[in-house]
């Protein structure tokens, strides 16, 4: 039976010679990932449940980072929380202030060179469909679920319906991921890919460095998503094994790659050479616009960060622009690695230098401002350009402020501008 690349992954994690759009199945998983915000009620019903260990301390990942650093009492508990079940449970893959530390989740782990091609993984997060551009399944899942999966090391999926995104081309100067990503979701819309596979191919994916992949299939769950995932190629595995070369096997991963024959219930198609500079005005991420449309909005702030844009490409990209430039009178621009070790790469390089002659605040690594936690939050009437994920009503504040998304190379323009601004204008 045809089968697409997420069909094949979970055909083989449930034990089964095949799968197909619909079919419930119980699979087996390789990792495990929760944060600040959704581990500690998952420890809660984990406890209920009786079990004393988890199904394998080497495959959970616990990952402190919406509320850090610990913004007030109740962020303070929360981390207490997932710190005290992390030793207790002698986790491998625990990640927070320390000898490890602290970042973003779906920067730390791709980063760290933890998911490999071919890997089932859940995540009590919904962005935790970054993972696809590793050619890995990865999804997001409720708690409960996490629970349930730290106890048993299986959870259950409905396979999904997949749709074709076909990349041709070459991407135009200062056009990134963020600008792919955010043109596909407002060619189908917040629910254009309902519960459906997003499975990438095409010449255009060789254009594309893992930094862009990874930022498209982050943002796979704003059309609806149930995952984003590219195929497993010379760049992928350069990656890998640039984040993990002591322990670089290839018995760590599997390819798998789509049958001509599978079955997809549409095919897009990108030229992404054709494809803009492009943002989100509030308040959704299909509402998109060409940025040079749009250069007249002012702007309060901006947020060059996030589990979407904090990682060591997109500081390259930023510290390119802002070099010789200064942040504009009257607005704020806060820069947000996404770990430390991006964190720490942008300091030996002397990118924090850049940034900081530029008038931006650096930030330690944290969500932050991208959920409305801390580290940026908008009052009433402020605008902010952002590099995040979502500008939905009251994400990142006051529920009259605005957010508009767009990618590292606008962000930075704009915030030399004052206002929305292209690269161009630098």
């Amino acid at each position: 039976m045809a089968m697409t690349m997420t069909q094949k992954i979970l055909a083989a994690h449930a034990g089964l010679p095949s799968v197909k759009a619909g079919d419930l199945i119980e699979a087996g998983l390789d990792k495990v990932l929760g944060n600040d915000v959704t581990t500690p009620p998952a420890i809660k019903v984990f406890e209920k449940m009786g079990v004393d260990q988890v199904y394998d301390k080497d495959r959970i990942c616990l990952v402190p980072d919406h509320f850090t650093p610990n913004k007030d009492i109740k962020s303070a508990e929360l981390s207490k929380c997932v710190r005290c079940f992390a030793a207790e449970q002698k986790l491998s893959h625990y990640y927070e202030l320390g000898e490890k530390g602290m970042g973003i989740e779906h920067v730390i782990l791709p980063d760290n060179g933890i998911v490999f091609p071919g890997d089932v993984v859940i995540g009590a997060d919904s962005h935790t469909c970054t993972y696809g551009a590793l050619g890995a399944f990865s999804t997001g899942v409720g708690s409960t679920d996490l629970a349930c999966a730290m106890a048993s090391g299986q959870t259950w999926f409905k396979v999904p319906e997949a749709i074709r995104v076909n990349l041709t081309g070459k991407p135009g100067r200062y056009v990134t991921g963020k600008d792919i990503i955010l043109h596909l979701i407002g060619m189908i819309g917040v629910d254009g890919a309902l519960y459906k596979s997003l499975e990438f191919c095409g010449d255009g994916i060789k254009y594309l460095s893992m930094d862009q992949r990874l930022t498209i299939c982050n943002m796979a769950i704003e059309c609806g998503g149930k995952n984003g995932i590219f195929p497993v190629d010379d760049i992928t595995i350069d990656y890998i094994k640039g984040t993990n070369p002591e322990r670089f096997s290839e018995s760590d991963y599997k390819i798998y790659e789509a049958d001509d024959d599978a079955e997809y219930i549409r095919t897009i198609d990108i030229d992404l050479s054709e494809v803009p500079l492009t943002l989100a005005l509030p308040h959704l991420p299909s509402n998109t616009r060409r940025a040079e449309d749009v250069k007249d909005m002012l702007i309060d702030q901006v947020v060059i960060g996030s589990c979407t844009n904090g990682r060591w490409e997109d500081m390259v990209m930023a510290a390119d622009i802002f070099k010789g430039h200064h942040v504009r009178k009257g607005v704020r621009c806060i820069v947000i690695p996404g770990s430390m070790k991006v964190y720490r790469k942008c300091l030996d390089e002397g990118l924090l230098a850049i940034f900081d002659d530029a008038g931006c605040i650096i930030s330690t690594p944290t969500c932050g401002p991208c959920l409305g936690g801390h580290m940026g939050i908008l009052a009433a009437g402020e605008r902010c350009v952002s590099t995040t994920n979502r500008n939905f009503v009251g994400r990142m504040g006051h529920v009259d402020s605005e957010v508009i998304l767009s990618g590292v190379p606008v962000a930075c323009a704009s915030a030399i501008m004052g206002r929305v601004a292209v690269p161009e204008e630098i």
